[in-house]
């Protein structure tokens, strides 16, 4: 597809998960406009949420070009515009009654962009169309860890970055955030949902030989950390027992996130966005998935964790296991976190190879301006 043939993205995104919705569709809008030269304009129904993780958005603004993008604000009253060529629908967030009754004779391909999973369903339904009257017709196009997938989104710029990063570049970042007392042997990254296994996993770096440095950006898990600090930690705040240091930070921007995963030896995180970003990182994780009814985020649990963990040696995977299970389930077992320290360095040397393994699906974002560019 060229950019003379459909130059016009329009992408929809409601924010569910805070930042992971808006982290995703962010990330891909930006992708499309610096390398693919498309003109994008992403619709969005929280801006407040949105500026968290992007600080030059203007909430208050109903139009704003952010980095060559148009941004919109999504409202219940959607104005009047032309839709574009190319419509993407972030997980099924349904389109204005308005814009999707002009979309015949307007739009040329219609995407619902999935939510990610390595259920073994997604490849025989990644690109399927479904009719949906007037000409029209809907693809769904699925992220994914496999052939046969859309991928993962790593745009250039990201991986040339990653590649260069460098301890002294991480000591640089993390130095903005200064912490009194002996030099960390572990920096782990802390994000994620409200969580009862908390206490499991700091009294285990508390009780361990080797310090741990916690950083802790701004999330949903504030309460059980101030719960088992004895208050609030204040972002910039650091808080020491044992070999245990944590230090709290703000809600940090896209890129800077990104930074931070890079500088850690590990880290946790949630959601999908994260839970992307730490695996492109090569580094050690734990994935705190979003909660779903009926425990069906259980199922999309164990199906990344059969193939991230295919060939990871068999100790290592073990522990691996068991700490994703106790992290979701919300047990709080020092035990089980002992046993993932101890396999670090087989976990370690399998993230940077899973990273490598990742790589060679291409990109989200390229691999579906291709996919568009097969239908129109």
């Amino acid at each position: 597809m060229t950019q003379a043939a459909s130059p016009h993205w329009d992408i929809f995104c409601r924010v569910v998960d805070n930042y992971g919705d808006i982290g995703v569709c962010w990330r891909l809008a930006r992708q499309l406009a610096d390398e693919h030269g498309l003109v994008v304009r992403l619709w969005v129904d929280d801006l407040a949420s949105f500026a968290r993780i992007a600080p030059a958005v203007d909430a208050g603004a109903a139009s704003q070009q952010l980095g060559g993008i148009t941004v919109g604000h999504w409202v219940d009253a959607f104005p009047l515009v032309r839709p574009a060529d190319v419509v993407i629908e972030a997980f099924a967030c349904e389109l204005p009654v308005s814009y999707r009754a002009a979309m015949p004779g307007s739009t040329r391909c219609w995407i619902n962009l999935e939510y990610l999973s390595a259920e073994d369903w997604v490849t025989g339904c990644h690109g399927l169309g479904s009719p949906q009257g007037q000409g029209l017709q809907k693809f769904f196009f699925f992220p994914g860890f496999v052939a046969g997938t859309g991928g993962l989104l790593q745009s250039q710029r990201q991986q040339s970055e990653c590649a260069r990063w460098q301890a002294d570049d991480a000591a640089r970042f993390l130095a903005q955030w200064p912490l009194p007392g002996a030099a960390a042997h572990r920096r782990i990254s802390l994000f994620a949902y409200p969580n009862r296994a908390l206490p499991g996993l700091l009294d285990a770096l508390r009780d361990d030989e080797q310090i741990s440095r916690v950083y802790v950006p701004e999330s949903l898990l504030e309460k059980d950390l101030g719960e088992y600090v004895g208050g609030y930690l204040a972002p910039g705040a650091c808080w020491q027992a044992g070999s245990l240091q944590l230090i709290a930070l703000p809600m940090l921007a896209q890129d800077d996130y990104d930074r931070l995963l890079w500088s850690c030896d590990a880290n946790f995180v949630r959601g999908e966005d994260s839970f992307v970003r730490a695996q492109w990182a090569g580094k050690p994780l734990i994935w705190h998935i979003y909660h779903q009814s009926e425990d069906a985020h259980l199922d999309k649990l164990a199906a990344w964790q059969t193939v991230y963990l295919a060939e990871c040696p068999a100790p290592a995977a073990t522990a691996q296991a068991a700490a994703l299970a106790a992290w979701n389930a919300g047990l709080a077992d020092p035990a089980v976190w002992r046993a993932w320290l101890a396999a670090w360095p087989d976990l370690a040397l399998h993230a940077r190879g899973w990273a490598k393994q990742l790589a060679q699906h291409g990109n989200l974002a390229a691999n579906l301006v291709s996919f568009v560019a097969g239908k129109v």
